[in-house]
């Protein structure tokens, strides 16, 4: 059977509408989706699971939905298949089968999408780019030598060449919208607590992790929102919801909005020239479209930030490293990366009051951002402090992998005994790492929205996102800002050599 091939010229939305219509049928959808897997996804590396016997024998009883019938890929990180496993970007995880879906994907799929693979992730989505020793890495569409960013990489790449309009991401540090920026993508991290997180948690990250998709479109976004947003049993907390749809509200233009802004790193590391452009460009078309933007910016302490962030990542990749030896063994918990390892033995030194400590602190910093937003609507930076770097760049030196190696033997009754050089050091480190994506952790660890909006592109050709946050609870901001500025500067037609083939 034939495909749809002008598939690419559309968004899941006028996908869906096609089929409404019966203009094409979810059966070519699906097969045009396959065909542009098996031929892009060689040269990407997006999808590690396909899942295609599953979608055709679902086509037929695909619910009524607003997406009914659109091809769907779901990151393999959180979101859990019934009788697929769900490889969270490790070996590790091999012998773990769901026994029942993810409630978000529950809620994805009453939208009637066709899920027909997984994509790749790093592991335990711990990074900002996606390259996996279990699975590879994962390229950048616009330059395959480039990352596509992370941890919601494999989706993000997916969406940039077209395999799909739109797919699902998790964001606990800027998962959504370093890949995003990075892919040429619209992609939001919605509020704390807006998407449900069970049933397997009632929060992740201790709620920085926020899941909902990266998309081509605004609308596509704001749909989906609709659809899956709301508590569930066992929510740690319920918040309102909207005063109006995300999708009806995309039909009004915001208030003149007062927009504080800032190109400087929260950690004080340097800003690549393309990112300091990107948002020159954009306070330039924002004051075009009648709103006034000020430099200004949260009065935020960049050193507690990076410690409450820290302390909370090694926190939990301990807490999932002990799940797995207590749940596969001893033996599966060693397959984990020297890297993953790492970084779950310095959890293992901090001390329950050093963890909770840090989660006080979180308050500082909401409390500091709400001032700011007191005066301002909206805070704007870029997404990202840095293009997208080569794949393999950002690997562990020889000498780092041998000394993460050796502490790994060791252990942490001795890690113990050097306790505050080995945090201080893996700190060091990791503030290397954040200094190219400084700019997303804030708003994880506040709870409020932010979206990584696609306005820049450097001179040679790699996406550089303009990042947005909003007040807690106010998407409803975030999108009509965002449907404003699509229609000022489209972005839809943009799109990699590798889409057109």
């Amino acid at each position: 059977m034939p495909g749809f091939k002008e598939y690419h010229q559309y968004d899941a939305l006028g996908l869906a509408e096609l089929v409404r219509n019966k203009t094409v049928t979810s059966q070519e959808l699906l097969t045009e989706a396959i065909s542009r897997a098996e031929r892009i996804n060689p040269h990407i590396n997006s999808i590690i699971n396909p899942l295609y016997e599953q979608a055709q024998q679902a086509h037929n009883s695909l619910p009524e939905g607003i997406f009914s019938g659109v091809p769907f890929l779901l990151k393999d990180l959180l979101a859990d298949i019934k009788g697929v496993p769900t490889s969270n970007g490790s070996i590790a995880y091999q012998g773990i089968i769901p026994h029942e879906d993810a409630t978000l994907v529950k809620r994805f799929k009453q939208t009637g999408v066709n899920i027909f693979g997984k994509t790749n992730t790093p592991e335990l989505g711990l990074m900002g780019i996606t390259e996996p020793e279990a699975f590879g890495a994962t390229c950048n569409p616009w330059n395959p030598g480039h990352t596509a960013g992370g941890s919601s990489g494999g989706s993000g790449a997916a969406v940039a060449s077209r395999i799909v309009p739109m797919a699902s991401g998790g964001d606990g540090g800027g998962s959504i919208r370093i890949p995003a920026s990075h892919c040429g993508l619209f992609g939001m991290k919605p509020t704390r607590a807006r998407n449900p997180s069970g049933p397997n948690y009632g929060e992740h990250w201790d709620g920085a992790t926020c899941e909902h998709v990266l998309s081509l479109s605004v609308r596509d976004s704001a749909a989906m929102l609709d659809a899956t947003q709301g508590g569930e049993a066992g929510s740690p907390y319920v918040i309102g919801e909207p005063s109006e749809s995300y999708l009806d509200a995309l039909q009004t233009p915001p208030k003149k909005l007062r927009i504080g802004f800032t190109t400087q790193s929260p950690y004080g590391g340097h800003v690549d020239a393309q990112c300091v452009k990107a948002i020159e460009n954009s306070v330039k078309l924002l004051q075009e479209l009648g709103h006034e933007v000020v430099e200004q910016q949260p009065k935020v302490d960049g050193n507690l930030l990076l410690n409450c962030y820290l302390t909370m990542y090694f926190g939990h990749t301990a807490a999932d490293a002990a799940y797995i030896a207590k749940t596969l063994g001893k033996q599966a918990a060693n397959k984990l990366e020297d890297g993953t390892r790492f970084l779950a033995l310095i959890g293992e030194c901090l001390s329950a009051g050093d963890f909770v400590s840090a989660k006080r602190d979180w308050f500082k910093i909401k409390q500091a951002v709400d001032v700011f937003h007191e005066e301002f609507d909206i805070f704007m930076t870029p997404t990202v402090a840095a293009l997208p770097v080569e794949v393999g760049s950002l690997e562990m030196s020889s000498g780092k992998r041998i000394q993460t190696k050796i502490a790994n033997a060791l252990g942490s009754s001795v890690a113990r005994l050097f306790k505050k050089g080995l945090i201080e050091l893996t700190q060091e480190e990791a503030r290397k790492n954040l200094d190219k994506t400084p700019f997303t952790q804030l708003a994880n660890l506040t709870g409020q929205p932010a979206m990584s909006v696609p306005l820049h592109w450097s001179p040679n050709g790699l996406p550089c996102g303009t990042q947005f946050m909003a007040p807690f609870g106010d998407e409803l901001t975030l999108f009509k800002l965002a449907a404003q500025l699509e229609k000022a500067q489209p972005w839809f037609n943009k799109m990699p050599d590798l889409a057109q083939a």
